[in-house]
């Protein structure tokens, strides 16, 4: 089997890259989705609160990078918690990032079926996002990383084309209305579970530092990331408000891509294509990373990181991905209950291991050094 340097590193990416990482991370799938799951404007402060939030994560996530178990990868993993332990965690883990590529790729593969190839086969879809995103994960996890800034150059300016929405003729400032909440009902409860996951896509990045700087300055870009990702996040659910008004809002299944079909310019038309395809290098380099990690810890349960990563290996990985993604397409999304049930899951997952991961992480680096 011909060897494949996957997890070779040549040097480290500076402080800027976690910058870009924690905002592209963040920006997926979710983002399309999320006005639906908001619906009422007060919710604004549940994305403000829950950034917060994050943010104090993020401060604790920094403990780990700039320790020196961090930059040890899997063997400051073992020397934290055991052989064991770490097993079962890459069991765990395994599972996880397999939901999470799943949704985030049948979530815009979804997208694109509405939006731009409706006669498609998905499958076909599902093949060729991920026929690319395993070319791109071929190239190792150092320079999958750095494909973070073709994702951001590509994908950050998409928000600004929405600004537009709060100055239109018919934009109703009454939908803004109430700011602060009459009732709190398990709807309320629900969004606020829905932001905290759609923040949780940095939690990744805690393996992945043996690449990254461990500069004791990261602190700062960290912050930045997250801040623009609360911006994007209130600036797109406050156009969609105001553009489809609370009530309709709930009723519509992508209200920033249909949002998208309303932008006018005056030499393109259907700018919406254009955004959907330009939001693609996001969900490559998401999904990239992602096989990256999936492809690791399937080495570590398997007792096989003292081996050289193969072709076949990472192949093998892929191959998972792509049956698991197409099963779960027949069987499950597309129907109503189905998709539900896995966005559920995945938005129970993503809130527990983002709430968990840096704690734990945390408190662990700490009993280290205080031995």
């Amino acid at each position: 089997m011909k060897s494949l340097s996957l997890y070779n590193r040549t040097s480290t990416l500076g402080g800027i890259y976690f910058l870009l990482l924690v905002n592209r991370m963040q920006m997926h799938y979710f983002i399309l989705i999320m006005p639906v799951y908001l619906v009422h404007s007060y919710m604004v402060w549940g994305i403000v609160v829950m950034g917060l939030l994050s943010q104090l994560n993020l401060m604790m996530m920094s403990k780990w990078f700039t320790s020196s178990y961090a930059a040890k990868g899997y063997q400051g993993f073992l020397q934290l918690f055991g052989k064991r332990p770490v097993q079962v965690f890459a069991i765990l883990g395994f599972l996880i990032i397999l939901l999470k590529i799943s949704i985030i790729t049948l979530g815009y593969i979804e997208m694109l079926h509405n939006f731009i190839f409706p006669s498609m086969d998905t499958r076909w879809l599902i093949l060729f996002i991920l026929l690319i995103s395993l070319y791109v994960a071929s190239h190792g996890m150092e320079n999958t990383l750095r494909f973070v800034v073709i994702a951001f150059l590509c994908g950050a300016w998409i928000s600004v084309l929405f600004i537009p929405f709060f100055f239109q003729p018919d934009a109703n400032y009454r939908d803004l209305y109430p700011l602060i909440p009459t009732e709190w009902s398990g709807q309320s409860w629900q969004g606020l579970l829905f932001i905290w996951s759609a923040f949780s896509g940095p939690v990744y990045l805690v393996f992945m530092v043996p690449w990254l700087s461990s500069n004791k300055k990261i602190s700062k870009y960290l912050v930045i990331g997250n801040m623009m990702s609360i911006m994007e996040y209130v600036l797109l659910f406050v156009a969609s408000v105001l553009f489809y008004g609370s009530h309709y809002l709930r009723k519509i299944d992508f209200p920033i891509g249909y949002m998208g079909s309303y932008i006018q310019t005056s030499g393109l038309e259907r700018i919406d294509y254009i955004l959907i395809s330009f939001h693609m290098f996001n969900y490559v380099f998401d999904i990239s990373i992602l096989l990256l990690c999936f492809y690791g810890a399937g080495r570590i349960f398997m007792r096989k990181m003292k081996e050289r990563t193969t072709r076949i290996g990472l192949l093998s990985s892929w191959f998972v991905i792509l049956i698991s993604i197409i099963l779960m397409d027949q069987w499950l999304w597309q129907t109503v209950p189905g998709q539900k049930m896995l966005l559920n899951l995945q938005i129970w997952t993503g809130s527990c291991i983002y709430l968990l991961i840096p704690a734990i992480l945390f408190i662990a680096v700490r009993r280290k050094e205080s031995m």
